[in-house]
Formats: C-alpha cells, sequence, structure tokens
C-alpha cells in the first residue's frame, strides 16, 4: 500500500498541472493557423475594419471611387489618407485578430461571420504593428506619427508590455513543464513533492502575471482604440475564449501548486508494516534466546539465579524463621515466580 497509496496522493495535483499546460498551449496558439475553427477564435484583441469610413461620414470606398490620385475631399487628415490609400489598393482586410505569437486576417461575410484566411507567421515577442501592416507608411521620417497621438502612445505601450507578456507566459509554460519532470520523482518521497511544489509556485506566479497583463492590456488598448477611431467606421473588440483560457490555466497552476504542496506532507510511500519489520528485528537482536530467570524475592533482595533444582532452601527469608523444618519440603515444592527474558 505504500508506493500504490503515494502514486494516488500526488495523482490529483499531476492531472491539474498537466491541465494547467494544456491551457497555456491553447493561449500561445491562438491565431497561428488559418483554417482551424478552435484557434482562430483565440485572439486578445479583433479590429473590425469592415466598414471605413472617412471622418466626414461618407464611405472610403465611395470617396475613392471617382479619381484615386484625388484625395482632396478627404481633407488633411494624414492618417485618413494614408488609410483610403491602402484600402483603395488592397492592402486593408476587413478584420484582424491579434494573438501572443502572431494575428490573422480575413474578410466578414454578409452574414456577420468572419473567416479567417490567412495567419502570420508565429514569433516571440510579437507585437501588431498596424502601420506596417496596413501599409501606411509615409515618405515622412516618422511613419508612426501618422497615427492619432492618444492611439499611439496605447500602441507603444502595447509594443513593451506584450514582450513582458510573451516572457512570462514562456516562464510559465516552462516551469510547468519542469513541474511534470520533477512531479515523477514525487513518486519516491515527500520529498519530491516539496521539490515540485516549488516549481508549481513558480508557474503558478507567471501564469497570473500574464492573464492579468493580456486582461488589463488589451482591455486598455481596446477603450483606446474605439476612442480614437470611431470616426473611420472602426471597431475593436476583446476575444472571450483566449482569456478563458488563460484564467483556466491560472486556476488549474493555483490548484497544482496547493496540491503539491499537501502531497508533502502526507503518503511518505513507505509500507506501513515496513517500520515495524525493522524494529522488530532489532528487538530480536538484542535480546537473548528466550529462558526463564528467577525473580528476585520481595523479602530478602535479589536472590542467585542458580538453577531452580540445584538452589539450597534459602535462610535470610524473614518467614523462614517459623518453619525451617516442618516446611521444608513444602518450600521447595511452592510455587515460585519467573521471569520471561
Amino acid at each position: 500500500m505504500g508506493k500504490a497509496g503515494r502514486i494516488a496522493c500526488i495523482f490529483t495535483p499531476y492531472v491539474v498541472s498537466v491541465a494547467a499546460l494544456v491551457a497555456i498551449i491553447f493561449v500561445g496558439l491562438g491565431s497561428t493557423k488559418s483554417g482551424s475553427g478552435t484557434l482562430d477564435n483565440l485572439y486578445f484583441f479583433r479590429a473590425d475594419l469592415s466598414n471605413l469610413t472617412s471622418s466626414g461620414g461618407s464611405s472610403l470606398a465611395d470617396a475613392l471611387a471617382s479619381d484615386l490620385g484625388d484625395l482632396a475631399n478627404l481633407g488633411s487628415d494624414s492618417f485618413e489618407v494614408a488609410l483610403a490609400k491602402s484600402k483603395a489598393e488592397g492592402n486593408i482586410r476587413d478584420f484582424y485578430d491579434i494573438g501572443l505569437l502572431g494575428y490573422c486576417s480575413g474578410n466578414k461575410t454578409s452574414s456577420g461571420s468572419f473567416e479567417v484566411d490567412y495567419c502570420s507567421e508565429p514569433k516571440a515577442e510579437f507585437a501588431f504593428d498596424p502601420v506596417t501592416v496596413w501599409k501606411l507608411n509615409t515618405s515622412s521620417s516618422d511613419s508612426d506619427s501618422i497615427l492619432p497621438s492618444n492611439l499611439k502612445k496605447a500602441i507603444d505601450t502595447y509594443k513593451t508590455v506584450s514582450k513582458w507578456m510573451f516572457i512570462a507566459y514562456a516562464i510559465a509554460f516552462g516551469a510547468t513543464i519542469v513541474e511534470l519532470l520533477v512531479g515523477l520523482f514525487a513518486i519516491c518521497s515527500r520529498l519530491g513533492s516539496l521539490f515540485t511544489s516549488i516549481f508549481a509556485g513558480i508557474a503558478f506566479f507567471f501564469t497570473i502575471a500574464s492573464s492579468i497583463t493580456a486582461t488589463a492590456l488589451f482591455a486598455a488598448l481596446t477603450g483606446t482604440f474605439n476612442s480614437a477611431l470611431k470616426q473611420y467606421g472602426m471597431h475593436g473588440s476583446m476575444g472571450k475564449n483566449i482569456y478563458v483560457a488563460t484564467w483556466i490555466a491560472t486556476a488549474f497552476a493555483f490548484g497544482g501548486s496547493l496540491f503539491w504542496l499537501l502531497s508533502s506532507c502526507c503518503c511518505s510511500g513507505r509500507s506501513p508494516y515496513h517500520g515495524d519489520r525493522r524494529r522488530g528485528r532489532g528487538i530480536s537482536a538484542e535480546k537473548a534466546p528466550y529462558t526463564y530467570e528467577r525473580v528476585g524475592s520481595p523479602y530478602g533482595g535479589v536472590q542467585p539465579t542458580t538453577p531452580y533444582m540445584h538452589q539450597q532452601a534459602p535462610h535470610d527469608v524473614p518467614m523462614d524463621t517459623f518453619h525451617q523444618s516442618n516446611n521444608y519440603q513444602q518450600r521447595q515444592n511452592a510455587y515460585e515466580p519467573f521471569r520471561h527474558v
């Protein structure tokens, strides 16, 4: 029962840790493969550009229908001009989904559904750059200045924080793998569970840190995006499934760290009879073979331990002074206690 009990003890934290790893993997794979119904719905942020308009409210497509070179009617807004050019040249898709390692784009159908047909190559420390992706580059030295000022600040913050977010997810992923590998040694002893709980705590810390960062970052980005670009018919929204996945990973990571710690306090893995057998062997080795030894008289102190059949009648017991001759034979046949050694 020792090993079996130990395996049963670490079964729950091990399964919970595996579930946390799977959830983190789904977060990382979100928006990395087109045509996958599951991965296409895993995104942190979606920019809907299917209804682009000029700042005056007219459709950019209608404004450019007469003459692409005549942009006077679009005003002096450099962002609006660059947006109109890129839209006319077919560089802007209907929507863009932003994930941890890349982005996906596609067209919006007449029924209102979003169909992904392109995903960028997965990249570490990925950050979506609308100026580059939407091809809004102009001849100015600082192409980022084309964005509205508040949106530019939000994009700059997003680019900086997204690197930290990727590192946090990467550490959480690596720590969870190490946790599962070290957890195999927890079968042997509670000390293995203690070491595993250390890595489980690290995994939980970086998982919850990355989940908080992602949620706060894209909530702020969504608000700024909508306030800055609403006049152009753009709409930003946060995804749902990827946040469910990251917070499920956080919950499982917490459960794993808690259960690993509990498993280090119970289920030692030893057989419950193993220690008793060892103690029994130690005691039998110290004892002499089973013999009987005469117990000292309660009246006259400790008596000689010579064999009973050869022992002479004692004369130092106080009661012997009354019956030294008549009761000698009776004393020889009387009961005398013995000690089991």
